[in-house]
């Protein structure tokens, strides 16, 4: 569907001005509701009421803008790229990173998964960008083959498609050979492989490998692509590189440990572009980095909330000047380059006599009880150690591992966890009898190093096992799987899971991707009740990975947090804005709108909640309603209260329910909801007596 129409006129909201004169839609939609309103019915296949609900406007005004579009011939069979690169956010990431063209596809509760839309926009762009005689040199990974799925561009003569990287022996769909393969039949292009692996046992190998006139040759072709198509990869642990087998023979916290933040093309980079260095270096077989810049124009195709560091550092390093991404993320990658003001270029706020308001004033420090910020930490866990004194001792005399007084005991698993500070109360008011063992605690926001973690493997192990349950972040996996094969090392059985709750940091086909965030309350009770029972090390992983499957959790801030040390704000929000997707670590939300009633903020969380737990009728739920640290009860009830509501109305009962500060972030003003969805067995351990300092069930 080519839409040609002009984005409709702003009002003094910041919302757009519909063709029946109301209030339009959120910022989240862009600036031009014709774009999104054609691509949930014609792309997405979603109804007219589906659209309404999603945008925030009327079912009429939904067949205004669909009829408008048909009768007036802009509306064909696919989506005009054009329309994608000229929304906000898309001019905005050309603008700032000085970009060739950018599309930005909706971040909407789609039935089609992220990774088929992207894949959409891709091969769209193909059509405007791939011209007869071109070479294109063609990366590997699930989204580059998505493009190649779905793409078709006739017409074309003389084009070569070149494989950027070497082989492998994978057996995954989207290995360099089928991706290369798949865009040569889709474009009708003359296809050239590399014939050698990517990955080779030593550097003498490859040198000998690249030496031979066959592979010589087709690097001759690979250096004279004038395009590049290639996916931009995060270091996540369900990430393409970790489930790839193309490094199986290398530890990645080798590269983690150089400050490594994503993979272009199989090469690492850091979070300013640079390239990190590591032992894989005189092992690989393909494009370099340097031969990659060196291209005229080359396409990345990335998108998902927890890819925003490595696409961030891919743009900053120069590798890509075309690029396809969905609007949440490209908010991100504007939000860490410290971009916030996008909104109020087309959406001033305006008194009643229209004027501009002028900008608020921030108070620059936030008043703190402290002695000294750098003690802060510290002295925070003195205290708690000294209240909490009945349930918590520490290990060795460092209040950075503390053990229960109760729990630890011979022919049991032990379960350790733990995580930066600023979150309490958890970590440490989860320990203790019936619940976690063991908790290492790092300082505020930041991973505990392996030191502390390892003594909380010894101090909570039982002799048969220890589980280390904590949140899916790259510093607490890097440092976690370094105390754990320490363990392993001593014979300490040692098993992990991530938690993964929050369905806001990435998408549902990424789900091992997501952040841990409030959810970890429900997941640490299953699996400390699971371990207290003295069920297997098998049986408690099994049931904490089942317990994770089933957390639901989606944040939302009305203001940000400020640090200890630096006592201002993290982030500047408007008066009438609020932030959805909020994580715990004082970044900033997936998606920014205009403040809403309590009741329309819990519908928007719950939707996406039923979206993804896909409940019936008679299913029973446990509901966590958190304050992220500023919050009162008062207003967590009022939340809580439509949490009731929506639950009610499909029929679904709620077995057991917390409302309170369980999970925050420093002094954030705003709240999370997360949803257990229970069956029998995560029912009857959820019910099982522990006793904590935060938590205790009788």
């Amino acid at each position: 569907m080519e839409i040609n129409e002009s984005s409709p006129q702003k009002n003094g909201t910041g919302r757009a001005r519909t063709t029946d004169g109301t209030d339009g839609i959120p910022l989240r939609y862009g600036d031009d509701p014709y774009v999104w309103a054609c691509w949930l019915y014609y792309e997405e296949g979603r109804t007219q009421g589906d659209i309404a609900n999603i945008m925030g406007i009327s079912r009429a005004t939904v067949n205004s803008y669909l009829a408008d579009a048909r009768t007036r011939g802009i509306v064909n069979i696919s989506l005009e790229p054009a329309r994608l690169s000229s929304l906000t956010i898309a001019q905005e990431l050309k603008r700032h990173f000085g970009l060739y063209d950018c599309l930005v596809v909706p971040s909407d509760d789609s039935s089609r998964s992220l990774i088929e839309r992207l894949g959409a926009a891709g091969a769209r762009a193909l059509n405007r960008l791939l011209k007869s005689g071109d070479t294109m040199a063609v990366a590997w990974g699930r989204t580059v083959l998505a493009i190649a799925e779905q793409a078709s561009v006739p017409g074309l003569q003389d084009v070569t498609i070149v494989q950027a990287t070497g082989g492998t022996r994978a057996d995954f769909a989207y290995t360099p050979e089928l991706c290369a393969a798949a865009l040569a039949r889709a474009v009708n292009g003359k296809l050239i492989n590399l014939t050698a692996p990517a990955i080779v046992s030593n550097a003498d190998v490859r040198d000998m490998l690249l030496h031979e006139p066959l592979i010589d040759s087709q690097f001759e072709v690979l250096a004279k692509a004038n395009k590049a198509l290639f996916g931009i990869s995060s270091l996540r642990p369900n990430s393409t590189i970790h489930t790839s087998g193309f490094f199986e023979s290398v530890s990645l916290q080798q590269y983690l440990a150089k400050d490594a933040v994503g993979v272009v093309a199989g090469r690492f980079i850091d979070g300013w572009g640079a390239p990190v260095p590591g032992p894989l270096d005189d092992r690989t077989i393909g494009i370099s980095l340097d031969m990659l810049r060196k291209i005229g124009t080359r396409i990345a195709i990335s998108g998902g909330f927890d890819k925003v560091p490595a696409i961030l550092a891919a743009l900053r390093g120069g590798y890509v000047n075309v690029l396809i991404t969905d609007a949440a993320t490209g908010w991100g990658i504007l939000n860490a380059e410290g971009v916030t003001q996008i909104e109020h270029k087309s959406s001033p706020r305006s008194g009643a006599d229209g004027a501009t308001a002028p900008p608020t004033a921030y108070r620059t420090l936030v008043k703190k009880f402290l002695n000294a910020p750098d003690d802060v930490v510290d002295e925070m866990l003195d205290g708690a150690v000294r209240a909490h004194a009945t349930y918590i001792q520490p290990i060795r005399d460092s209040n950075r591992a503390l053990i229960a007084r109760s729990g630890p005991r011979p022919g049991k698993v032990g379960l350790v966890i733990g995580g930066g500070t600023g979150h309490e109360p958890c970590f440490l008011g989860y320990v203790g009898k019936g619940l976690a063992d063991a908790v290492a605690i790092g300082n505020v926001f930041s991973s505990p190093p392996p030191a502390p973690i390892l003594q909380c493997a010894r101090a909570a192990s039982g002799g048969e096992g220890v589980l280390f349950v904590y949140g899916n972040y790259a510093g607490d996996v890097m440092n976690f799987e370094m105390a754990a094969e320490m363990a392993q090392e001593e014979k300490i059985d040692v098993r992990t899971v991530l938690t993964t709750d929050d369905i806001a940091s990435s998408s549902l086909e990424d789900r091992e991707g997501r952040r841990g965030v409030a959810g970890n309350f429900f997941i640490f009770k299953i699996a400390g009740a699971a371990c207290d029972r003295g069920l297997s090390l098998d049986a408690c992983e099994a049931v904490t990975r089942k317990a994770n499957a089933r957390t639901f959790t989606m944040g939302v801030a009305l203001e940000p947090c400020s640090l200890p040390q630096t006592r201002r704000h993290n982030f500047e929000m408007g008066p009438d804005d609020i932030e959805f997707g909020m994580g715990i670590h004082g970044e900033r939300g997936v998606t920014r709108e205009k403040m809403m009633t309590a009741d329309e903020i819990t519908d928007r969380v719950m939707d996406r909640v039923f979206s993804e737990m896909k409940p019936a009728q008679g299913d029973r739920v446990a509901v966590l309603v958190n304050s992220f640290g500023a919050t009162p009860l008062m207003e967590l009830y009022i939340l809580f209260r439509r949490v009731e509501q929506r639950l009610r109305a499909k029929g679904i009962e709620i077995e057991a329910n917390w409302i309170g500060h369980y999970c925050t972030s420093l002094d954030m003003a705003g709240a999370s909801i997360s949803v257990l969805h229970l069956d029998p067995e995560l029912s009857e351990l959820l019910h099982h007596p522990c006793d904590t300092a935060a938590l205790r069930v009788v």
